[in-house]
């Protein structure tokens, strides 16, 4: 038996045939090209637009240090053992990692290599006739057809398309006459907003992009904790922290000085919905320029003040109690208002002393700020209010070496206790320092007093200005903020175009013969146009109104002839597209 595959009665793809098909190598150049084409597809755009999406979700579940520094220190005194492990992967920084600007990337390159193409097309698609008329309008679905009567039927056919003309124009449809023979036809076609609207989507998500990749540069973002009677100048060695773009230079920073004279808070009353809740927040401030004018607003929650370009912002609040401390001989070592950080809605607050000379060990306090004290289950202490009704500080103290002069950065609101010795609170014998304001309490050991200073005015009557507040600000400058606001806008409106402005051509064609006129329109949509026979119906009425109004043509009474189309469908040469 002869097995040899050049068989002819054998087909080539025969188990014992060795014909194949052979793919010509695509080479560098082929792979290049193939890999630009999938990345400016449009599906991809859509897919690295999702990712971007889902990789900006880390950056609202984890603190940035761009936004929050405060909240990453928190977070990473929380969770010593699992920060490591997510800072190196940046989720503290998302905004700024490469993974990230990877992303970034990829989407700006897709969206341009996209677009592009797709300008051109569209611009080519505009300079471009509308298409020829049909030979069969009747094997269109919305397809109308009248007959009228006219003594001179040819010139009457002719006068009607004009008519349609002028009418189609009107309605901001795009003509072009079609005359052949006794028959005369005009093709209309409107909707190209539609397309521009989706490219200026697409051109604006570019522009939010570059926007916010080159605006980024020129921002900065900086925090400060101000307590009531302090002065901030602004001024990069002035902040607690800050954040800058890389363009941003030591002499950017508008010059100002801004005072906070006093921070007002409302409270929900005892015995009412909601009491003790916090109602509204304002940081009352003084702005002092550079020409020694003075001016003064207001910080509060999501409403933040405008200065020299720069936007205030109400970040949180707090209470600030001045603590003073003298060693054994009596010398002030330490006298500040010292920001306690909220821990509960009542208000009870954290917040760290450090005395670091005058003693003879550097000396650390741990305190707890209650504004209204209450004796709790098993006699602890808790707030009860947020407001100041009964303020209490409580002290734990421990002595040792506070680790500052190791180079290492330190946080004011953490004391790293390792390798110091407490020497009164909590599982000591000494119990903790309990001061009222105004109240002056002995260190353990000898080493000194600490008091609690009282602020009030002279002549109050109450403790409700006896501790002074802070107000954490923080001040953003973004100069292309309005420009992101522009092309968002814009994206906005191109997508409203993209979505509701309908695609459609429309042919209105006639011929006259024996006194009849023969009219016939149609209309074709790209994709769903629910509208589209109410429009046919809208033009063939007004046609009818603006003839009957001419002259020329008189209605025929009986029903035209609507020919359902043909089951077999259109030829291939005589169906109409919408591009």
């Amino acid at each position: 038996m002869n097995n040899d595959s050049s068989d002819p009665l054998r087909p080539s793809d025969h188990v014992d045939g060795d014909d194949s098909i052979t793919q010509p190598r695509l080479g560098f150049v082929g792979w290049l090209r193939w890999s630009w084409r999938q990345l400016t597809s449009m599906r991809t755009a859509l897919v690295l637009l999702l990712v971007l999406a889902i990789a900006a979700i880390p950056g609202s579940i984890f603190p940035q240090r761009m936004a929050d520094p405060n909240g990453v220190t928190q977070w990473e005194r929380n969770n010593p053992d699992l920060f490591p492990v997510l800072d190196a992967l940046k989720l503290f920084d998302v905004y700024l990692s490469p993974w990230f600007s990877a992303i970034y990337l990829l989407l700006f390159t897709s969206l341009v290599g996209c677009v592009i193409p797709r300008i051109k097309h569209h611009a080519k698609a505009l300079r471009a006739r509308p298409p020829r008329t049909p030979a069969r309008l009747q094997r269109l679905e919305d397809f109308r057809a009248v007959r009228r009567e006219a003594s001179d039927a040819d010139a009457a056919a002719s006068a009607s398309i004009d008519i349609a003309t002028k009418q189609l124009k009107s309605l901001g449809y795009r003509v072009e006459r079609y005359d052949r023979g006794h028959s005369f036809s005009v093709s209309a076609e409107r909707g190209y907003w539609r397309e521009t609207g989706n490219l200026l989507f697409h051109l604006a998500l570019v522009g939010v992009l570059i926007t916010v990749g080159v605006g980024g540069g020129f921002a900065y973002t900086g925090q400060r904790v101000l307590v009531e009677g302090e002065t901030f100048a602004n001024t990069l060695v002035d902040y607690d922290s800050m954040n800058r773009g890389r363009f941003v230079s030591d002499d950017a920073l508008t010059p100002y000085a801004m005072r906070l004279d006093s921070f007002d808070v409302t409270y929900q009353p005892f015995g009412e919905p909601g009491s003790g809740q916090a109602g509204d927040f304002s940081a009352n401030v003084s702005v002092q320029d550079t020409t020694g004018s003075s001016t003064d607003g207001a910080v509060r929650v999501n409403h933040p003040l405008g200065v020299g370009g720069d936007q205030i912002y109400l970040l949180g609040n707090g209470y600030a109690p001045t603590i003073t401390v003298r060693n054994a001989a009596g010398d002030i070592v330490y006298r500040n208002s010292v920001p306690f950080l909220p821990q509960d809605n009542n208000m009870t607050s954290l917040g760290v002393v450090k005395v670091t000379d005058g003693m003879p060990e550097q000396l650390g306090l741990i305190g707890f700020f209650y504004p209204t004290a209450a004796s709790g289950q098993k006699g602890a202490i808790a707030s009860g209010y947020g407001d100041l009704i009964n303020p209490l500080l409580t002290l734990d103290v421990y002595s040792g070496d506070l680790g500052i002069n190791d180079g290492i950065p330190k946080s004011v609101y953490v004391l790293d206790t390792t390798g110091m010795k407490k020497l009164a609170g909590r599982t000591t014998d000494v119990k903790s320092i309990e001061l009222g304001p105004g109240e002056t309490g002995d260190l353990p050991n000898g080493l000194g007093t600490v008091t609690f200073e009282d602020e009030s005015p002279d002549g109050a009557t109450d403790a409700s200005q006896s501790v002074k507040r802070f107000a954490s600000l923080q001040i953003h400058h973004d100069a292309s903020a309005v420009w992101v606001l522009v092309f968002a806008l814009s994206a906005l409106g191109g997508l409203m175009l993209a979505l509701f402005v309908p695609r459609r051509r429309v042919w209105v064609k006639a011929s006259g013969e024996d006194g009849v006129v023969s009219l016939e329109y149609a209309g074709l949509a790209r994709g769903e146009d629910p509208t589209l026979a109410a429009a046919v119906d809208d033009l063939v009425a007004g046609h009818a109104r603006l003839m009957d109004a001419a002259g020329g043509s008189t209605r025929r009474d009986e029903p035209a002839d609507e020919t359902p189309a043909s089951p077999a469908g259109p030829a291939a040469s005589d169906t109409p597209k919408v591009d």
